[in-house]
This record gives structure tokens, C-alpha cells and sequence, in this order.
């Protein structure tokens, strides 16, 4: 399992869940479904498959919207958060329904549930090494999302256990170069934002050198980003602005890649922000796998030299072990069209 132990979903208000995968499917599937048509509406249970070893699961809760929103069951085999071992394929949750429903779920269900355990599962990683090295502040996404999805990948940084940074620009004032430029100085920008921004907001200031970030600070910034620092100029000028503001707040970002991640460590940083949480982040590979319909063609003789392990004799013929058999042997993953 992954560092938290909250329900996350309950923060996701239903309405946005259905919202989202109402959209998700009108995009899928603006008109006809032709290939539904040729599967009907007789009930099937498929399973749902995770062939990213390693990887950790997130997103239950937009898998399950697509399906309710389509009549179909979700049963989950692990809980959110469950970070899989080295087994090549592992069975997640059954999906109970219609045919032509369950498959029209399919793509859109599989989109988020990959993007999101992808970003979990990177997130989880860096929280890693972090906690491997001894750092204590908190690891933070940034802004660089997906139009569209952002609040499927933020709530999947909160599965990985890193801070989601602020979810839009009426969450937190940040003022960046540009803003500051247009407006002729960090002191300026810093109160006038101030004057409108209310007591329950923090103004953070963008900062390319240690000047500005004390003139951010004097000007009453809450929060200081150091941005695009080398590692040893970053710990200098950090060490420097906390002695001088104890109460700062420093974050350092730009430039930080998993690979590179120590080296911004200090105890004199509080927040590293990674935009490589969502950008250019691997999914994690899921598939979604239909009991085989009697009469479908059958699949390729097994290989005699590595025999599959036989099911035993008390599972029955339920429809779950017509799915899947022996998913840690090669040859059962003949029995999947990955």
C-alpha cells in the first residue's frame, strides 16, 4: 500500500464524477456503436488486468463512474493505493454487464485508470527516494496537466502520497516572471495581489536569484520559489532567505527529473515541485479481458515444454475462471489479446 490510508474518494463530489464520465463517453461514442451491435446486451463478466509490474493502482473512483454510468458492477480485488509485486499480469476487479456495455466503458474507464495509477506509481517512486534519503518536506506537482483531466491527476498525486500544489489559479496567488514584468516589480506585484487576494489566500513569488527572493519576502510573499537554481546555488540561497525569514516558505522547482531529485534535498527547502509528475509520466498498462463466448475461436495449442499450471478441481466452471486461468505462467498470456 501506498503512504496514505484515507478514503481519498470521498473527496470527489459525485456530480464532477458523473459530469466527467458522461463527457468521456460522448467523446467515444458521439453516434452509432456498430461493433455493439454485434455482441448484445447478454451478460458477461470481464477482467480487468494490470501488466505493469510494480505499478500502483489509482483511479477506482473514475473507473467506477464510467461503468455506473452504464449500468455495469465494478468489483475490486484490491483497494486503491495497493502498490502490485513483480507478477506479470495480475487480476485487479471484475466488471459485470451488459455486453455493448461493458465494452463501450472499456477505452474511457481504461484511460484513466492507466493515467492515473501511472502518475501514482511515479509519485510513490519519488516519495521514495526522498524518504530513502532523510528529506522531510513534501514532494508537489505543479500545473502542467491535461486539459481536461486535471482532476484526475491530481487526485492520483494524492494516491502516490505527494502534494497536488495548487489546482487552478484562483487556489493560490503565485506570481511568475511574466506577471511581475507586466506589472514592474516584485514589490508592486506582491501588494497589489494582496490588496484583493483575502487573508485565506498565500501570495507565492517566482524568483531567479537570491535578491529577488528577499525582495518578495519583504514585501510580505508567504512563499518563495527558487526557481531553475543549480543544486549548490539552490542550498545557498535557501540557507540564506531562511536565516534572514524563518517563517519563509521555500520551494525550489524547474529542472527537477526523478534521476535528479537528490540533489535538491536541504533542510533548508520545504517543497520541491516536479512538472515530470505529469509530463512525459508512463501509464500503467491494464486491459480489460471478456469471458470467451462459447463457440469463438479457440486459442493457440499450448506450448508442451512449458506446461500451464492445471485449475483445480473445486473452482467449478464459474465465468471468472473462464477468464483467467494461470496468469503467472507465459503460456496462459497466450490467452490474452495484449
Amino acid at each position: 500500500m501506498t503512504a496514505t490510508a484515507l478514503d481519498l474518494s470521498q473527496l470527489l463530489p459525485p456530480t464532477k464524477l458523473s459530469q466527467l464520465a458522461r463527457d468521456w463517453l460522448a467523446e467515444d461514442t458521439p453516434s452509432f456503436d456498430p461493433a455493439g451491435l454485434c455482441v448484445g446486451s447478454r451478460e458477461v463478466t470481464a477482467a480487468l488486468l494490470c501488466k505493469t509490474p510494480g505499478g500502483v493502482l489509482a483511479g477506482t473512483p473514475f473507473f467506477n463512474a464510467v461503468f455506473s454510468e452504464l449500468g455495469c458492477s465494478v468489483e475490486w480485488l484490491y483497494p486503491e493505493g495497493t502498490k502490485f509485486g513483480l507478477e506479470l499480469v495480475t487480476r485487479v476487479a471484475l466488471v459485470r454487464g451488459p455486453a455493448r456495455r461493458v465494452l463501450l466503458g472499456e477505452r474511457c474507464a481504461l484511460n484513466a485508470l492507466a493515467r492515473a495509477s501511472g502518475i501514482a506509481s511515479r509519485c510513490n517512486l519519488l516519495l521514495e527516494r526522498a524518504r530513502h534519503c532523510g528529506w522531510a518536506g513534501k514532494l508537489a506537482g505543479t500545473r502542467k496537466t491535461t486539459p481536461g483531466f486535471r482532476l484526475v491527476e491530481k487526485y492520483a498525486m494524492l494516491v502516490g502520497g505527494v502534494d497536488t500544489h495548487r489546482h487552478d489559479l484562483s487556489g493560490l496567488v503565485m506570481l511568475k516572471d511574466n506577471h511581475v514584468w507586466a506589472c514592474g516589480s516584485i514589490t508592486q506585484a506582491v501588494q497589489e495581489a494582496r490588496s484583493v487576494a483575502g487573508f485565506s489566500n498565500k501570495v507565492e513569488v517566482e524568483c531567479s536569484s537570491e535578491q529577488e527572493g528577499r525582495e518578495a519576502a519583504r514585501a510580505g510573499a508567504d512563499i518563495v520559489m527558487l526557481d531553475n537554481f543549480p543544486p549548490q546555488a539552490l542550498h545557498s540561497a535557501a540557507r540564506s532567505l531562511k536565516q534572514q525569514f524563518p517563517a519563509l516558505l521555500i520551494e525550489a522547482s524547474g529542472g527537477v527529473t526523478p534521476e535528479s531529485l537528490p540533489q535538491f534535498f536541504s533542510p533548508h527547502v520545504d517543497v520541491i515541485s516536479l512538472g515530470c509528475i505529469t509530463q512525459g509520466c508512463p501509464v500503467v498498462d491494464f486491459s480489460l479481458k471478456v469471458q470467451r463466448h462459447p463457440g469463438s475461436e479457440p486459442s493457440p495449442p499450448a506450448d508442451r515444454s512449458s506446461p500451464a499450471t492445471p485449475v483445480s478441481s473445486d473452482q467449478g466452471n464459474s465465468p471468472v475462471n473462464d477468464i483467467v486461468t494461470t496468469l503467472g505462467s507465459p503460456v496462459s498470456r497466450r490467452d490474452f489479446a495484449f
